[in-house]
């Protein structure tokens, strides 16, 4: 085996890690993907004879590639909030690949959705690699180019926004009940006071939808007759993949 089969075959090993990472840091599945390429392309050009933890560095690279593309999406954005919240939602009857079903259970509240999305670049990366991926701060320092104290302070000012996000979702769950349109207008109060009850891939759920065009797609996960989760998908080109039936009353 050749250099770059090797080199081949240890990114494939740790491929289902970098897009988990990814999909914490974008959110996007189309961004997750080419984060995870260019961090391939980075490694096929570089000399890694000296790494000793491959695993590692892979991590560190596409930290970094996410971190410049959140970047560059601030810098340029002209959508709404919410347009990059994390998707898929919704789970297909007919199953998917083991990959997307690691990336689903990774899934989380809607609520800390909308604060992974408001924070800054570095503050969400230094939260994601530490509190979700166990990464140490001085691991995470030269990767926002700050000292590991500086990386701890961001990554304890991001925690204690999604905490909070935490028991915002927590509230919006126990109060949320399944008949009529969604109650989260508390949580949500400018789409989801307006949204429609609707079928989402033939599973209950609510469609906002301006002048009759999707915007925001609201996923419930029910338990015991109640709302539990909300999720929330309003990329424009998962909102065309999606089958959506509005139930009127």
């Amino acid at each position: 085996m050749d250099e770059h089969d090797w080199l081949a075959e240890r990114f494939e090993a740790n491929r289902t890690h970098l897009r988990s990472v990814a999909y914490r840091m974008l959110g996007s599945r189309s961004d997750v993907d080419d984060a995870v390429q260019e961090a391939w392309l980075r490694l096929s050009r570089s000399d890694t004879s000296g790494v000793e933890n491959l695993g590692g560095w892979l991590t560190t690279v596409v930290a970094r590639v996410c971190m410049d593309m959140l970047r560059s999406r601030r810098s340029r954005r002209e959508e709404p909030l919410g347009a990059h919240l994390l998707d898929p939602i919704i789970s297909r009857e007919d199953g998917t690949d083991p990959e997307h079903e690691a990336l689903l259970a990774d899934s989380v509240g809607p609520a800390l959705l909308v604060v992974l999305e408001t924070l800054a670049p570095a503050e969400r990366l230094a939260f994601v690699l530490h509190d979700m991926f166990a990464v140490p701060h001085e691991e995470i320092a030269p990767i926002v180019g700050r000292s590991p104290v500086a990386a701890r302070q961001l990554a304890s000012r991001a925690r204690r926004r999604v905490q909070g996000a935490d028991r915002a979702a927590e509230h919006a769950g126990a109060a949320a009940e399944v008949r009529g349109a969604p109650a989260v207008a508390e949580t949500f109060s400018g789409r989801a006071r307006f949204a429609q009850a609707a079928l989402v891939d033939g599973a209950v759920g609510a469609v906002w939808a301006p002048g009759g065009r999707p915007r925001v797609v609201f996923g419930f996960t029910m338990t015991r007759g109640k709302i539990v989760e909300i999720d929330l998908v309003a990329d424009p080109e998962r909102l065309r993949q999606l089958d959506l039936a509005v139930l009127h009353d």
